[in-house]
Parts: structure tokens; sequence; C-alpha cells
């Protein structure tokens, strides 16, 4: 299980046939990105590249002046110099109850795809299992839960009208990203994508048993921002909201 997290073979799970995808790679920064055929141009890779190194540099510089920022597990207030990256995060992390950083990949993703946006016809951007998603045709993307006997065998339809969107995944089993629970997968719904993110670190959290799954999707409706919760643990699912599942 660990090295299938390691290879990032889950990344096959949102491929899409009419997109051609390519890599960007920066420190603990592993995106995968999709922009459809038509498109697609190898400068979208530099200039993928360059907002990647901006965006870090910006949240490394902040860091160092606010170490809180990094260390937090619950909402803070920022310095008056934080950038758009930093206040994003912490937005999310204020209407979640999380510390900024269970905000980062989703924020990431979705400044990158965000990015490419006017460029292309459409995007997808994963980030560590967090991913933009803005294209003008219906997608499905497959869930992976580990060992659960749902992994890769459901998948959350999404509607071109709903786009764009945020689909976050938070596991206590699967993965090096920090989480109090053991749940095999908590896939959040929702925009933006660093409020689905950080959402699905809050929900991830309370969850140690299939007992706690009614509570938690209580506690996702709870929170502006999301549209949909699907919870796997061991081989129990539970789901609410605007979520189409289909198998796979």
């Amino acid at each position: 299980m660990e090295d299938q997290h390691v290879n990032r073979l889950y990344r096959q799970l949102h491929g899409g046939q009419d997109l051609v995808y390519f890599t960007v790679k920066l420190k603990e920064s592993d995106l995968a990105i999709g922009v459809d055929a038509a498109s697609y141009s190898d400068s979208h890779i530099s200039m993928c590249r360059q907002e990647l190194i901006r965006l870090r540099a910006q949240l490394e510089s902040y860091i160092l002046l606010h170490p809180e920022f990094q260390k937090s597990l619950y909402p803070i207030q920022l310095l008056p110099s934080a950038p758009t990256i930093a206040c994003v995060m912490a937005e999310a992390a204020r209407l979640t109850g999380v510390g900024p950083m269970a905000a980062v990949a989703g924020a990431v993703a979705q400044a990158i795809g965000e990015k490419l946006d006017p460029m292309v016809e459409s995007v997808i951007v994963e980030n560590g299992g967090d991913i933009y998603i803005n294209s003008r045709r219906e997608r499905v993307v497959a869930v992976y839960a580990g060992q659960s006997k749902f992994s890769q065998r459901v998948g959350i339809k999404i509607s071109a009208e709903e786009q764009p969107l945020g689909i976050c995944t938070s596991s206590g089993t699967i993965g090096p990203s920090l989480s109090f629970g053991t749940a095999d997968a908590v896939v959040i719904k929702g925009y933006p994508v660093a409020l689905a993110d950080a959402a699905a670190t809050r929900i991830g959290n309370m969850i140690n048993s299939e007992k706690d799954l009614p509570q938690a999707l209580q506690a996702a409706q709870d929170i502006p921002g999301v549209t949909g919760i699907l919870v796997i643990k061991n081989d129990t699912m539970a789901a609410w909201g605007a979520l189409e599942l289909v198998p796979i």
C-alpha cells in the first residue's frame, strides 16, 4: 500500500483520454496537470513550473516571518504582509477549524489551474490527491481508498455545469499527510479547492471507526462551500450532498 502511494498510481484514476498530462515537481510539491489536447503547448510546462516556484517562494518567505503559520493545527490570524495564497489557506482554515497548512495542496492546485484557465478549454490539476477541475465536459474521478473493497471501484461523476470544482481526499491509512483519524478515504466535493482540502482533513480527523460516519457527514454539512462528501472506512461507505456515484 505504501509503495502504491509513493509511486502515485492513483493518478490514473482521474486521467482523461482527451487530455495531455505532464508533471511539475518542486521540493514537496508534485503536480499532475492535464490539459485538453487541442489547447496543449509545451510552454504550459515551463509556465506552471514558474508559477509553482513563485507560489512556494511566497509561502516560504512568509513562514520565515510567521513560523506559527506552518505549525498551527488551528486557524490563526495573519500578519498584514501575508501573500494571497496564505490568505486563501487561512480563510479555508477559519471555515473548517484546522490549521492553514491543511489547505496548502488545494490552494496550490487551484492557483496553477487558474493560471492555465485562460489558455485552455479543459484543465485538471492534481496535487497529492487534491484536484482542481475545470472543463467543458462531464468527468468521473475514481476513488482510491487503500485496502477497502470500494477502492478503485466507485467514482464521482462531475457535470460540466459544476465546474470549476475541487475534489479533495484525506486518508488516515494512505500516504504521508497528517491525520488524527483512520478513515481509508474522505472525499470532499466543494469550492474553493483550499476549502475542500481543509474540510477533508477536518472530517478525516473525526473518523476512527464506522460508528463515526454519521457524525462526520453532519459536520461536513455545516461547512460553507462543501457540496458533497464520501467517506470510506474499511468496508463501510457513507455519502451526503450533491454527489453522483458511479461504478468503475
